[in-house]
């Protein structure tokens, strides 16, 4: 439960935390956000890691000016963080399936699996890009593919095109906004608007699962 909380305050403070790693590592932040990016969206045990939130604050940061933190650099690195880690995930997929899924391991629920089965049932191999922009469903969507057998060369495609519309829109939302006055004194509600909104297409999706259900 503590984890828990912990994981919870720092996406909701996530610019005071990453502020304070860029004032203690500095030229490292690069790594430390590469390896985030990568894990959130390349190993399906860290679905709850932050990935829209933290793009949007680091380029909120950035665009403050006094991060020492160059954008387009971050942008590159970051991209390529994420493409990395679908690939990672679609490789784990197509050689280990839903073995993973024993229950041996708490976070890799298996209703997350089926949800994001049922995505892909909808929206076929564009779900590696709508995907991004949902939290859970970002991580075993990948992963998924590869169970699927989906070939490497459509996914590679949609990879790149998802990965890339993904980091340039959230990091240079924060990059161009995140300073406005409004966002800076009410940060952690644009936050928590930010994962809402990114959670509301697989919310919609249960919901109406549901109802077929009963139907």
């Amino acid at each position: 439960m503590e984890i828990i909380t912990s994981i919870i305050d720092f996406i909701l403070h996530i610019d005071k935390h990453l502020s304070e790693i860029i004032s203690n590592y500095q030229v490292w932040t690069y790594l430390i956000l590469f390896i985030i990016i990568f894990a959130e969206t390349g190993l399906v045990v860290t679905p709850f890691l932050p990935g829209d939130s933290l793009l949007f604050a680091a380029g909120a940061l950035i665009g403050a000016g006094d991060t020492g933190l160059n954008i387009y650099l971050l942008a590159v690195l970051l991209f390529i963080a994420a493409v990395l880690g679908d690939l990672v995930n679609y490789e784990i997929g197509k050689h280990y399936g839903i073995k993973v899924f024993n229950g041996k391991i708490k976070f890799l629920k298996k209703e997350y699996l089926t949800r994001t089965q049922d995505f892909f049932a909808k929206h076929g191999g564009k779900t590696i890009i709508y995907a991004r922009f949902v939290p859970i469903v970002r991580t075993f969507a990948p992963f998924v593919a590869g169970v699927g057998e989906m070939t490497y060369k459509r996914f590679a495609s949609f990879n790149v095109i998802g990965g890339f519309i993904w980091v340039v829109l959230f990091l240079f939302l924060g990059y161009f906004f995140g300073n406005l006055e409004f966002i800076q004194k009410n940060f952690s509600l644009v936050i928590l608007a930010i994962i809402i909104i990114s959670v509301l297409p697989a919310l919609v999706e249960v919901v109406r699962g549901g109802k077929k259900k009963e139907a």
